[in-house]
């Protein structure tokens, strides 16, 4: 009896010790110190992770952020350095005519030279160069990446992990980060309205403009962002060829129930939806805003071209087709409008600077969503169920528009160019015909079909990576290869190398053979003809 209580008890201390040691090190993990990096001046980009950023803090970790917009909450866990200096750039670009045609090598030199701004303007930042010469450390860097690839030179700075975050999914620059193989023939580019079903042309289109985002890369863009990079780490202990090929792990803000489904590696999680606060009910709207959207009979459009792209700003000639469009409507419209008063404001039409957008889509009389494009947009739309009219200006939003047109649940029109009576013919489409409802209640129902919320999901592998100290396991070799050895350039070469010279001495060894052949005839009918003459 003595040896079972002895036995007994060893095993207990030996459990104990066992759940004592796990206890300290997901401790460990809890307490980890992150830094953050916002730097893109769009504060949608910023709210798809502000919630996984608030959570970290909120499970024990310290979380440090940099961002364009600072912040004012006070909490111990959470501490925002702002560097607000771009926005002074950024109005330079605020009444910027976004249908103005250029061609893609100066679009793209464009976007080079405000992204070095970007970048120059975060790290003069004052209290930026405060913590980069502070004795601070952290165990983790989470970079959003915009291609400020100097930026990523902070990790290498403090020693850190690095995990990567994109609001917009992946494209073929995290492709390359990560070493992920994308083929073209179906994945289009990110800045395009092609969907994967491409027929020849399009085929042709992606490769092409692929080609030219490459050789600009390399010719243009990282050039001058290696400059940035010796200019700000002159110390650095990692070149920034070693710095782009530090990521352990990539969030992705997508989901193939949204877009398509496409290879990946298994370090490029899918969060598409992670701003969503999916277990958070629906709250009341403001009274005034209650009475507005419930007192409609025929129900309510919302209008929004969300948190880039102003309304206020939008040229005269446009918002005049717009209150001639809603007015002609039966349907009351909510307008997110940046300004106190709109001149001549239909009495359907009732204007805010802010909506609580997911109250309003997740209100059941709200039948239409009429947005610009912007992801956060469209899985909100998604989300809710319902339909939308696309009004896509830039960056991915024509692509997330043609997406919502293939799957059947929205349609699409020219901001610029659309008159009342387009607008409201396709506006009675959307509400007349049943299947755009229906096709958003379908997505809808994939979408929200996971096993674990996106929010989850991302917080379990952001802590994964701190278990497994960068999970190097992860790491895919196609990142040690060149690109003619990754696409096999050089196998394919050697084969088509081989095939050729194999043909070239067969036609030679023919040729010969063809000339014996025809010396042996040539005798033979000589001394044949000698006979007969004989």
């Amino acid at each position: 009896m003595g040896t079972i209580c002895s036995g007994f008890g060893l095993g207990l201390l030996l459990f104990g010790s066992i759940f004592l040691f796990s206890a300290n090190a997901d401790e460990g993990v809890q307490s980890s110190r992150i830094l953050a990096v916002f730097p893109f001046p769009g504060r949608s980009q910023y709210i798809f992770a502000e919630q996984y950023l608030k959570e970290l803090a909120r499970r024990g970790h310290n979380v440090t952020v940099i961002n364009t917009f600072g912040n004012e909450e006070n909490d111990p866990n959470f501490h925002v350095i702002g560097a607000k200096k771009i926005h002074e750039i950024m109005a330079a670009f605020g009444n910027m005519d976004y249908n103005q045609e250029a061609s893609q090598w100066k679009v793209l030199t464009m976007t080079t030279e405000f992204l070095n701004l970007l970048t120059s303007s975060v790290l003069d930042d004052p209290a930026v160069k405060e913590l980069l010469a502070s004795s601070q450390s952290f165990d983790l860097v989470v970079l959003e990446t915009v291609q400020n690839e100097a930026l990523f030179g902070l990790a290498q700075h403090f020693g850190a992990q690095t995990i990567g975050i994109s609001s917009y999914g992946t494209d073929i620059h995290i492709d390359e980060l990560m070493g992920n193989t994308s083929p073209l023939s179906y994945n289009p580019l990110l800045l395009s309205s092609r969907t994967e079903r491409m027929g020849f042309e399009d085929r042709l289109r992606n490769v092409w403009e692929a080609s030219i985002i490459w050789l600009h890369k390399r010719i243009i863009h990282l050039p001058t962002q290696r400059d940035l990079y010796a200019k700000y780490f002159p110390n650095a202990r990692k070149s920034l060829k070693e710095v782009l090929d530090s990521f352990s792990l990539m969030l992705l803000g997508q989901h193939f129930s949204l877009s398509y489904t496409r290879p990946y590696l298994p370090n490029m999680i899918e969060v598409g939806g992670l701003h969503l606060q999916q277990q958070r009910k629906s709250q009341p709207l403001p009274e005034e805003l209650a009475k507005f959207v419930e007192q409609s009979p025929q129900g309510i459009i919302y209008f929004s071209m969300g948190s880039n792209i102003k309304s206020a700003d939008l040229p005269a000639a446009t918002r005049q087709v717009l209150m001639e469009t809603f007015a002609s409507l039966p349907q009351r419209v909510l307008w997110k409008f940046e300004d106190d008063q709109l001149p001549e404001k239909p009495p359907n039409v009732f204007i805010s600077k802010w909506f609580p957008q997911p109250d309003i889509l997740a209100h059941p009389n709200v039948k239409l969503f009429i947005t610009h494009g912007g992801l956060l947009s469209t899985i909100e739309s998604i989300y809710f169920g319902k339909p939308v009219l696309g009004l896509p200006v830039f960056y991915d939003q024509h692509l997330n528009v043609q997406r919502a047109k293939q799957a059947g649940y929205g349609l699409s029109a020219d901001l610029w160019s659309a008159n009342a009576t387009g607008l409201t013919s396709l506006i009675q489409e959307l509400l007349s015909s049943p299947s755009y409802a229906a096709a958003a209640q379908i997505k809808s129902k994939l979408f929200r079909d996971q096993k674990e919320t996106a929010l989850e999901r991302s917080i379990w592998w952001t802590e994964y990576v701190l278990r497994h100290k960068g999970a190097t396991h992860l790491r895919c070799a196609a990142r040690d290869l060149d690109f003619i050895q990754f696409h096999g350039l050089d196998a394919w070469g050697l084969l088509l190398a081989v095939t050729l010279v194999s043909i070239l001495i067969f036609v030679i060894l023919l040729r010969y053979l063809l000339r014996g052949l025809c010396y042996v005839i040539s005798k033979r009918r000589g001394a044949s003809s000698k006979l007969k003459t004989q």
